[in-house]
């Protein structure tokens, strides 16, 4: 049974009070590797970026004074010295009253400090009419002027996406210092679960958390291993969670914690170590059952079996604490308004949690329509819900047409 059913604010208290969750290390890993992954420490850059001043069209290289004057009607004429192409270094040297043929791109020569567009340019033999005058550094990226050598180009914290990728390819990196990943070790348990692939037999389901919570974990910046199904049997449970707290940062199970005689979990969980169980259910609805232990110093998440409860704990609970270990900035549900489209009558007592879809009617208004979770291994809530509805446990009910707030579960493009 329950020892004593506390609020999700105080589960979180409790769970803050008895792990401090950190980053699990530091390693360094190709620029290949790191789409995705967490900066340890600010990266300096060690070269400008450009490395030398280009020309951002082409044209010709000039310099600006000798076009002061010039205009379509009356064009100024300079020698042309010769030509500088992408990638060479430039062999000319444009002095007064010269110019040089100019790639976008290429490096701008010695003397020259601006250049004119060619189609301000008409060039006959070894004379160029310069139809535009043009002011210094017109046209011209400067060396460093995206970044300059020394400074900080990308900051502890940030997590690297193909934009920031970039950059460290810019500067010449191969290398980077990220954040490990926190190991998470996945459990289901019970009798009536069986992998995907697997006949099925008569009295079985496929084991659906197994796979949602690690892609969940996935998504928070974890490592996770799934280490299968255990049946409801104290011995294999213990020596199955014992081998996931040796290799593994965090443990989450789902199923078995109940009050069923074979909700075995939490008697399991407080014979691995002190304190052991700090949290046995939660007044909230989904997710009642959930557990929370600390074993070996490590947290232990058990979650219902039920799908939809299970997801929803991990986003609540487990979610936040793996995103800190992974050296993550704590991420919140962006949310939008809307408008209940039907009477929602919240759990007496409980923090209610109301899946909903999102649509909108004819005059364009946001509607959130209540997704009902359905019976124990009911899945396809998962694939309808867009997100939930928040109801504190003081709140009676909420009318159809109330203004609600909506935490999305990912960014949704909504049907008009």
């Amino acid at each position: 049974m329950f020892r004593k059913l506390v609020s999700l604010d105080e589960a979180k208290r409790i769970l803050k009070q008895s792990f401090s969750p950190k980053p699990v290390g530091v390693e360094r890993v190709s620029i290949s590797e790191a789409h995705n992954r967490v900066l340890a420490e600010d990266v300096v850059a060690p070269t400008d970026v450009p490395p030398f001043s280009r020309s951002t069209v082409d044209g010709y290289a000039v310099r600006a004074v000798d076009t002061f004057g010039a205009d379509e009607d009356r064009p100024v004429a300079l020698k042309l010295c010769g030509s500088v192409r992408v990638g060479e270094t430039p062999r000319v040297i444009v002095k007064k009253g010269s110019t040089a043929e100019i790639a976008t791109g290429a490096p701008l020569p010695r003397g020259a400090d601006a250049v004119v567009m060619s189609e301000y340019v008409v060039q006959k033999g070894n004379t160029v009419l310069i139809h535009c005058a043009v002011s210094k550094g017109e046209n011209v990226m400067k060396a460093g002027s995206d970044i300059h050598e020394g400074a900080v180009a990308l900051k502890r914290g940030q997590t690297l996406s193909s934009h920031e990728v970039g950059v460290l390819a810019a500067l010449g990196l191969t290398q980077v210092d990220v954040h490990k990943k926190p190991r998470v070790a996945v459990i289901s348990t019970g009798a009536e679960i069986v992998e995907p692939g697997k006949p099925l037999t008569p009295g079985k389901i496929y084991d659906i958390n197994a796979h949602t919570l690690s892609a969940a974990v996935t998504e928070c910046g974890g490592e996770p291993t799934n280490l299968g199904i255990v049946p409801d049997e104290t011995s294999r449970l213990k020596a199955t969670l014992m081998e996931a707290l040796n290799s593994a940062d965090v443990v989450v199970t789902s199923g078995g914690v109940s009050v069923g005689p074979t909700d075995v979990v939490p008697q399991v969980l407080n014979a691995l170590g002190e304190p052991g169980v700090i949290v046995c259910g939660i007044a909230a609805k989904p997710g009642k059952p959930t557990t929370i232990a600390i074993a070996d110093g490590k947290p232990v998440f058990s979650l219902p079996g039920h799908p939809t409860s299970s997801l929803l704990m991990f986003h609540l609970l487990v979610r936040p604490l793996i995103l800190s270990m992974a050296g993550r900035q704590e991420e919140t549900l962006v949310t939008v308004k809307a408008v209940a489209s039907a009477k929602i009558f919240p759990a007496r007592g409980r923090r209610t949690f109301v899946m909903v879809s999102l649509t909108r009617d004819k005059s364009g208004e946001l509607l959130a329509s209540p997704v009902a979770l359905g019976l124990s291994g009911a899945i396809t809530t998962l694939a309808r819900a867009d997100g939930f509805i928040e109801v504190e446990e003081s709140q009676q009910f909420i009318n159809a047409g109330d203004e609600v707030i909506v935490r999305l579960f990912k960014p949704v493009r909504v049907i008009y």
